[in-house]
């Protein structure tokens, strides 16, 4: 099968083992909490059968027919793939929160039943249950791995629900959300959620200091975040479908502390025609043939007066002069919300070979987004340049390291004066801080290459002099080398003649 059929296959029963495994384990410390207290005989059994002793804990409540034991029991028979789908519906039926989210097409006939069952088989051997699991968040790791994997295998489609790791930990350390709502309007997989919630509890915050927001308009992938949050026990609210950002917002009166996203690049038919006149276009209507800048300015009417955000986009959106996006990035810079631009290295993404950016946007310059009483930045962009960064996982992939991350996390917050990150310096070939006037002589083209310079050349001590001496001499050897290889091959080829 093609990875963009089987993933909903692998993902789905993944979901259901690891609900079963939490449910299993729940059951069995229920046992002993009531062997513990006397209780035993027909009493027990009643009570491991109790809905109300799963949801309390935050377990989902899984009936007899749903549970892996008896999935597996039945996995050589041809009837599996029915009693999947069935499963798939009690466990919605019995938990409304993932109604209309799990995937039930696995009597289908085009999927092998024997190979079905076989992998029935294999799942049932992977434990995703225990708490030293769940701590590790080994089932969140495993879905990670599966979608960026989906995502080479497919191509270009599997940049409707995969950003990789590496660049979404980016976006979440340099805007910190540590406490309110925080909003994606193309939530592909819920990625970007994911790694907000494990920023707040690595810096000794609560899950619960964060309300999450989303849209996603492929029913599929919308479906996919919904598993992905639900099995990390993330509550979030991604509307009641899936829905158009741009025609069917189904968050109209959400204003977002934080906004971090990776909208689709360069998307020509977003039905931009049919909105010339929206009010949500204040530095001017995005061209019809590409929605770059309508995502931009889409995200910056959801802002809070003190909210920022962080979005990948296609280099193109720094320079082009095309259908007005000069006009609208100029405006967007001259009213201040543009705050810092990242350029990333290339071969990032799984699903496109495009250069991209990171765009940093902030409502609030002059204190940064509530964390204290930073530099006031109002009238400047930070630039960097972090194209040379990054190494190669393979012959077509790249990720930034812990470092390369840490390096530009680090540059951003000294730029904005957070204490303990020591003072910021223009660093050539790096980072440049740069007022707006100086843009306008650029004619508001963002590309930091065009202002962070060169690398200055390493100092090692030797004088000018020296060096054209030694060069010199290097020279000389090389043509005394050069002549005596030519003597051979003379004396050789004579020896061929005779």
């Amino acid at each position: 099968m093609d990875a963009s059929e089987y993933k909903h296959v692998v993902l789905g029963l993944l979901f259901l083992k690891y609900v079963d495994d939490a449910f299993e384990e729940r059951r069995s410390a229920l046992r002993d909490e009531l062997l513990r207290d006397g209780i035993s005989g027909e009493e027990t059994d009643r009570l491991v059968e109790s809905r109300d002793e799963y949801t309390a804990e935050g377990v989902f409540w899984l009936p007899a027919e749903t549970r892996w034991a008896y999935l597996q029991e039945q996995a050589k028979q041809p009837t599996i793939g029915t009693l999947i789908d069935h499963a798939m519906d009690l466990v919605e039926r019995d938990n409304p929160s993932l109604r209309g989210v799990l995937p039930k097409n696995y009597a289908r006939p085009g999927l092998d039943v024997r190979r079905l069952g076989e992998l029935v088989d294999l799942i049932a051997g992977i434990g995703l249950g225990a708490r030293e699991h769940r701590e590790k968040d080994l089932l969140g790791r495993v879905y990670e791995y599966f979608l960026g994997r989906f995502a080479s295998a497919e191509g270009k489609a599997g940049g409707e629900f995969y950003t990789p790791r590496h660049v979404v930990r980016l976006l979440v350390e340099i805007i910190e959300p540590y406490r309110g709502r925080v909003y994606d309007p193309c939530c592909g997989s819920g990625g970007m959620f994911v790694q907000s919630e494990n920023f707040v509890e690595a810096h000794g915050g609560r899950r619960n200091d964060i309300a999450i927001y989303g849209q996603e308009m492929n029913d599929t992938t919308w479906r996919l975040a919904k598993m992905n949050l639900a099995i990390r026990g993330i509550e979030a609210d991604l509307g009641p479908r899936w829905g158009d950002t741009f025609h069917e917002d189904l968050h109209p009166d959400l204003k977002a502390d934080y906004i971090l996203a990776n909208p689709p690049f360069n998307v020509s038919d977003w039905g931009g025609e049919r909105l010339r006149d929206d009010a949500r276009w204040r530095y001017g209507a995005p061209p019809a043939g590409n929605a770059n800048f309508a995502w931009l300015e889409h995200m910056a009417s959801k802002l809070t007066p003190r909210g920022v955000a962080g979005v990948v986009l296609a280099n193109g959106s720094l320079s082009s002069q095309h259908s007005g996006e000069g006009e609208i990035r100029r405006n967007m810079v001259e009213d201040d919300l543009v705050e810092c631009i990242v350029a990333l290295p290339g071969q990032l993404f799984y699903t496109t070979p495009i250069q991209v950016s990171l765009w940093f946007l902030n409502r609030n310059k002059r204190n940064g987004s509530g964390h204290g009483n930073w530099r006031d930045r109002r009238g400047e962009l930070l630039f960097v340049d972090a194209r040379k960064l990054g190494r190669l996982v393979d012959k077509t992939h790249r990720d930034l390291t812990d470092d390369d991350i840490g390096r530009v996390v680090r540059t951003y917050h000294a730029w904005r004066g957070e204490p303990g990150q020591g003072a910021y310096e223009d660093i050539p070939g790096f980072c440049a801080s740069v007022q707006v006037e100086e843009l306008a002589k650029h004619e508001f083209v963002l590309t930091p290459g065009r202002f962070v310079g060169s690398e200055e050349p390493e100092e090692d001590g030797e004088t000018t002099g020296h060096r054209v001496a030694r060069l010199t001499s290097e020279l000389y050897e090389a043509f005394d080398e050069s002549d005596q290889l030519q003597a051979r091959v003379r004396r050789a080829l004579a020896s061929l003649d005779a």
